[in-house]
């Protein structure tokens, strides 16, 4: 799976791809970039504008420029590659072409075609100005994380280009559907097709397509077995989430359809690669259940597997099915992310909360929310430590004023109940110490707060109240200046191990 053109295209008309605009489209219509047919050539065919052509055409340009037409993706998503066909365009192809991609929002746009055509619209240029070949399908990837709903196709300086394909990963508006039953396994959904046992007819993707299949083409259907075993494909739910029913639609699939079906459902973490699927604990959804021609098959008694995120389609021994519908409730998002993701997409707000749990400086907790996305966690890390060394004293005397002093069972009132948690449990083997022992620590955490001004810090983990109180009375020694980068590299080792925890809760 790791060719973008198994991804669905984007732009297909059949998902509400639209050519909205051209600056000229004289030869042949613009419309016909996104035809879901292959491109024809029709010899002696003419238009009373001249030859007709499968695809978009302009005239011959006698002034300096290029040629666009503004196309709007049919579900907006992250761009993996694109296929420029120029087929049957021999004579008048391109000599170039780039691409340009912008994201107007939440559909529907609003005065879309006025705000894509302003000069004040700004655009991203997701593939540079590059050579095309004439009567020639051409793949080319993009390398961009961004969103985008809108793209304009530039060709140098004029001519013709047959069919525009544009590979990628549907990125739902996951608020929009406010926890009503959708269909998980939908392209609309964002549903992606992981892995699957063959495919030599018909692509599994069809699975996952709006509306009811066309023909046995428009559908997944697979060669016939010969030996033991089943076939099956693996599907990436758009949305995480509980399983209420399925839909298994065999239309078209009449002297060929599977047997039989069965379900299995998983919650795999999204870190995870597409070759631990096998590892994954699978669950069973729907036991192996008959299945009949050219019909629509509900299946409404699935059991509660709890929140899954993939589900395994099995089909007995092999043959074709037209449709699969998941229907289920999204979890809510902080339901579906885990550890750096979800530290990476919550809102700032909560980011904040969270990371002042870590480390009680705002200015800290701030400047890390402005280096997200983290790539991985030794990213994190890296930025956090970075930042705090930088921030100076009165920094690390707002956060070293939020702990408590060692060995004590007082909680301190600025922390909140998730910080006292854990303080609590880094100073877990000093607080088991004997009464005399903590009484003791107890009048050194007095003479250090006397001396310096701010309670005693160490990293406690695992340290009894006698080592403790062994590197207290040591650092008394110190100068205010030395005493106070020390206590800074201690706190820097408390952030660390609360960052970990953060990322493991």
């Amino acid at each position: 799976m790791k060719d973008f053109t198994h991804l669905v295209d984007l732009a297909s008309e059949r998902l509400g791809g639209r050519v909205l605009l051209a600056n000229d489209d004289f030869f042949a219509q613009k419309e016909n970039l996104l035809r879901p047919s292959k491109p024809v050539f029709i010899e002696g065919k003419y238009t009373n504008r001249g030859k007709w052509m499968d695809g978009w055409e302009t005239r011959r340009r006698r002034t300096p420029g290029y040629d666009w037409c503004i196309v709007r993706l049919g579900l907006a998503g992250v761009i993996r590659g694109v296929v420029v066909d120029t087929s049957f365009f021999r004579g008048n192809f391109p000599s170039h072409f780039s691409l340009e991609a912008c994201d107007l929002g939440r559909f529907p746009y609003g005065k879309e075609k006025n705000k894509v055509a302003s000069q004040a619209m700004v655009w991203s240029e997701i593939i540079p100005k590059t050579a095309l070949e004439g009567d020639f399908r051409t793949s080319f990837p993009v390398e961009s994380e961004r969103r985008f709903t809108h793209l304009r196709l530039k060709i140098y300086p004029d001519g013709g280009v047959a069919r525009l394909r544009v590979h990628g990963e549907v990125v739902p508006d996951a608020q929009s559907f406010k926890g009503a039953e959708i269909d998980l396994a939908a392209v609309g959904s964002g549903a992606s097709i992981v892995a699957s046992s063959d495919e030599f007819f018909s692509e599994p993707l069809n699975l996952l397509m709006p509306g009811r299949g066309k023909n046995m083409s428009d559908g997944w259907e697979t060669r016939r077995r010969r030996g033991p075993g089943h076939d099956w494909v693996v599907i990436k739910l758009g949305l995480p989430g509980s399983i209420r029913r399925a839909e298994v639609d065999t239309a078209h699939f009449k002297g060929n359809f599977p047997e039989s079906c069965s379900l299995e459902g998983a919650l795999i973490d999204a870190r995870q690669t597409d070759g631990s699927l096998e590892s994954a604990q699978w669950k069973e959804l729907l036991p192996r259940s008959s299945l009949r021609a050219n019909s629509v098959h509900t299946f409404r008694k699935l059991k509660d597997a709890g929140l899954i995120s993939h589900v395994r389609f099995n089909i007995y021994p092999d043959g074709g099915v037209s449709r699969l519908r998941i229907l289920g409730k999204p979890a809510r998002p902080q339901d579906q992310l885990k550890g750096l993701e979800r530290l990476n997409q919550i809102p700032s707000e909560e980011a904040h909360k969270a990371l002042l749990d870590c480390c009680a400086s705002p200015e800290w907790a701030d400047q890390l929310i402005a280096t997200r996305p983290f790539a991985d966690e030794p990213r994190l890390f890296e930025s956090a430590e970075t930042i705090w060394a930088g921030l100076g004293q009165k920094e690390w005397l707002k956060a070293i004023r939020h702990h408590p002093p060692i060995g004590s069972k007082r909680a301190n009132s600025k922390q909140s109940s998730k910080a006292r948690e854990w303080s609590s449990g880094e100073q877990s083997a000093a607080q088991k110490s004997s009464a005399e022992t903590l009484a003791v620590l107890d009048a050194a955490n007095q003479a250090y707060r006397a001396t310096f001004g701010y309670v005693f810090l160490i990293c406690a983990a695992g340290l009894s109240a006698d080592e403790i109180l062994h590197h207290l009375r040591r650092r008394l020694a110190n100068d205010p200046e030395t005493e106070m980068r020390v206590s800074a590299e201690e706190l820097k080792k408390i952030t660390r191990l609360r960052l970990e925890k953060l990322l493991r809760s």
